[in-house]
């Protein structure tokens, strides 16, 4: 039975390796559902942004939608409604914490039109894991929660938006899982052998560069800039620069966008600190967490980075800027989460050496979370795998009506 599933806000080509890592998870994911279903031809269609990559995470068809436009759409000049009719399940991603009014009116109004358009042509639409919210305006909010009372299932990835839902009154269609990421796929890289241990360094270029206002945009009580050639300088000397060899891992990798250029600003602090390895730049998720996942300790501010780390077993600080961050990893109950918008930069210098001190002590609770992350994410597959039945069952009975 052919099953054509509609990825909404994922992307294949994305420069941000984190937008790629959710689609190729996702996509695993949904492949072993419909093995458990029986679907034998499953086949997608990938809407969302585009990048400068161009990435084929499996073997199997994927189409990539065309660009959801306003005027385009009003105009006749898209096919993406034809696309979206085509597809026989939604499951809308929102880049993992798009749903929301923070980042402009511009961007609701196309995370909220797009999932309209999933409810009005009558197709299931599940919210996949991801951050809910927040929303700031009433309207907005108004708008989210219409929406989301009529989606099949809308899953949260942390407990701060299981909370932040009830606080919406969206209940009886809701469930809390994890981020898919955790199930990206990864072959552990092999460096050799080697008497020192390797420190990972996830370089923001975003909040290297003081954000995209180049002002501090994100409101951080930290000084970015200074803590991460504080922390390169501190590995780099340790043990009187025989204990550790340091990598600057960039997850987000732009030609285009350079104030986001993770790998730009990793080759900014390798001209200050020379001997430090500066990773390649990836071609695919995958091969970015297969990379993080033969360091022996990690640290960053991309969370996507971090969760490869994590989900690969190795001992990690992730810096956080927004609430997905604390609420993600303590939803796992793994408390090593540096708060950048509460602690001053020497706090989050010292939590991060204290961490790469104490790597043994959290290698068990990176494991403890592992295993909950991956029961989360059995019981998303599962309720994929009915929605896929239920799927195939209606079209069976639309054959036999014919």
């Amino acid at each position: 039975m052919k099953v054509n599933i509609g990825l909404l806000w994922h992307s294949l080509s994305s420069d941000n390796l984190g937008v790629g890592a959710l689609t190729e998870s996702q996509i695993a994911i949904v492949l072993a559902a419909c093995k458990r279903a029986g679907v034998t031809q499953p086949s997608f269609t990938v809407f969302g942004t585009s990048g400068t990559r161009a990435i084929a995470p499996v073997s199997v068809p994927v189409e990539k939608g065309d660009r959801f436009s306003w005027k385009r759409l009003a105009v006749g000049q898209t096919r993406y409604w034809a696309q979206l009719r085509a597809c026989d399940l939604v499951l809308d991603i929102g880049e993992g914490d798009s749903f929301t009014d923070i980042y402009g009116l511009e961007r609701f109004w196309l995370q909220a039109g797009t999932k309209a358009m999933a409810l009005i042509s009558g197709k299931t639409l599940v919210l996949s894991p991801q951050t809910i919210g927040p929303f700031e305006r009433s309207w907005t909010r108004a708008i989210a929660r219409g929406l989301m009372r009529r989606a099949k299932r809308v899953y949260a990835r942390d407990q701060l938006s299981t909370a932040f839902l009830a606080d919406m009154q969206v209940s009886g269609n809701t469930a809390e899982a994890i981020d898919v990421a955790f199930r990206l796929p990864f072959t552990r890289h092999d460096f050799g052998a080697s008497a020192k241990q390797r420190v990972g360094i996830n370089v923001s270029g975003l909040l290297y560069n003081g954000g995209y206002s180049r002002d501090n945009q994100f409101g951080l009580t930290v000084d970015y800039r200074r803590l991460t050639e504080e922390l390169v300088a501190h590995f780099v000397q340790r043990g009187g620069g025989q204990e550790c060899e340091v990598h600057l891992v960039g997850h987000v990798l732009s030609d285009v966008i350079g104030v986001e250029d993770d790998h730009a600003a990793s080759l900014a602090l390798a001209e200050m600190f020379p001997g430090v390895v500066v990773a390649p730049k990836f071609a695919t998720p995958s091969e970015a967490k297969s990379y993080i996942a033969g360091l022996d300790y990690f640290t960053g501010a991309r969370m996507h980075a971090c969760i490869a780390a994590f989900s690969s077993g190795v001992p990690v600080t992730p810096l956080g800027y927004s609430r997905k961050f604390t609420g993600l990893f303590n939803t796992l109950g793994y408390q090593q989460v540096a708060d950048c918008k509460k602690l001053s930069t020497e706090a989050v210098r010292d939590l991060v050496i204290q961490g790469y001190e104490q790597r043994e002590v959290l290698r068990p609770q990176v494991q403890r979370g592992c295993e909950a992350a991956a029961v989360r994410l059995q019981a998303y597959e599962d309720f994929l795998v009915d929605c896929l039945q239920k799927q195939q069952k209606q079209k069976k009975q639309q054959v036999g009506h014919r």
